[in-house]
C-alpha cells in the first residue's frame, strides 16, 4: 500500500501588476506638482497682507507713518498694544463680540438646518420657490432703512437683541445654500425606520438627521463666525453707545477719534488683536472645514 502525501501550499495573493504601480507615481507626482504651483501662487495673496499687519503693529508712530514691508528700525510693540487695549476698548468689545457671535451662530445653524432639511425633502413648488429667495437673501445688499424701521415699531432697536434677530434673519441664506444639498443625499430609509420605531419629527431630526449634517454644518458654522465676527455695517446702524459696541466698531471709532492724523502703527496693533481669536478658531477648526466642503462637493 502506498500513501500519497500532498503538500499543502498557500495560495499566492495576486500580485499587483508593475505597470499600475508605476502609472500612479507619475500620477502622484502631478499631483504634488499641482500643489505647489497652487501654493506658490496662493502665498504672497495670503503672507504679505498678513506680515504687512504684523511688522508694522512692531514699529513706532513715526516709523510706520508710511506702510511698509521693512523690519522695524525702533521697536514699539509693547507700547502699541498696550494703548489699544487700555484706550481702544478691546476687553470690551472683544466680550461684545463673543457674546453675540455664539448665540448667533447657535440660531442659525440650529433654525438653517431645519429649513434645509424641509427644502430637501419637499417637492412642492413653494417650497421650492422658498429655498431659492432663502439663498438669493446672501447676495442682495442690505436693507437697513426698512429694517431699522421694523426694530423701531418693535421698540427693541438700538439693543443687542436687535442686533442679533438681524444677524440671523441675515445670515440664515447662507446655511440653507450650503446645507440643502448635503441633506438632499441622506438616505430616507434612516427617517422611515425612525418613523417605525415610533419617533415624531423632532425626535428624527434631532437624533438622525442633525448627527449626519454635522459635517455640512461645521463648515457653515465657522464660515458663520468669520462672517458675524467681522460685521460691521449693522454694528454701526444698530449699537449705539461704546457699551455694546463689537470689535470692528470700537476698531472704527478708535481710528477715527484721532486729532492729529491716523496713528497707523496703533491701527495696525488694533487690527491684529481683532482678527487674532477668529484666526486661532480658524486654525483650530480648519480641518474640519475643509473636510465638511470635500464631503458637501462629493455628495451634494
Amino acid at each position: 500500500m502506498s500513501v500519497t502525501v500532498r503538500t499543502l501550499t498557500a495560495p499566492r495573493r495576486p500580485e499587483t501588476p508593475r505597470a499600475s504601480v508605476s502609472a500612479r507615481r507619475p500620477a502622484r507626482a502631478r499631483g504634488w506638482v499641482r500643489y505647489g504651483v497652487m501654493a506658490v501662487i496662493a502665498l504672497p495673496w495670503v503672507a504679505l497682507p498678513l506680515w504687512l499687519l504684523t511688522v508694522n503693529s512692531l514699529k513706532t508712530q513715526g516709523d510706520a507713518s508710511v506702510p511698509s514691508l521693512s523690519w522695524p528700525s525702533h521697536w514699539g510693540a509693547e507700547a502699541n498694544y498696550r494703548t489699544v487695549i487700555d484706550q481702544g476698548s478691546y476687553l470690551t468689545g472683544l466680550l461684545n463680540s463673543v457674546l453675540t457671535v455664539i448665540p448667533t451662530i447657535i440660531a442659525v445653524v440650529l433654525f438653517g438646518s431645519m429649513a434645509a432639511w424641509s427644502y430637501a425633502r419637499s417637492r412642492s413648488r413653494g417650497m421650492r420657490f422658498a429655498y431659492y429667495a432663502s439663498s438669493v437673501s446672501m447676495i442682495l445688499p442690505p436693507a437697513i432703512i426698512p429694517t431699522v424701521y421694523i426694530l423701531m415699531q418693535l421698540g427693541i432697536n438700538g439693543t443687542r437683541g436687535a442686533y442679533f434677530l438681524t444677524l440671523t434673519g441675515t445670515r440664515l441664506g447662507m446655511v440653507v445654500f450650503l446645507v440643502t444639498g448635503f441633506a438632499k443625499t441622506l438616505p430616507m430609509s434612516l427617517e422611515e425606520a425612525a418613523e417605525v420605531d415610533g419617533a415624531n419629527r423632532w425626535q428624527i431630526y434631532w437624533h438622525v438627521i442633525l448627527p449626519l449634517l454635522k459635517p455640512a454644518l461645521c463648515t457653515s458654522a465657522i464660515l458663520l463666525c468669520i462672517s458675524v465676527w467681522n460685521d460691521f455695517f449693522f454694528a454701526l446702524f444698530l449699537l449705539p453707545g461704546n457699551n455694546q459696541a463689537t470689535l470692528p466698531l470700537t476698531l472704527y471709532r478708535f481710528a477715527s477719534t484721532s486729532t492729529t492724523g491716523v496713528a497707523w502703527n496703533l491701527v495696525f496693533a488694533d487690527v491684529v488683536l481683532t482678527n487674532l481669536p477668529i484666526l486661532i478658531v480658524y486654525l483650530l477648526l480648519q480641518r474640519r472645514v475643509l473636510s465638511g466642503l470635500t464631503e458637501g462637493a462629493v455628495t451634494g
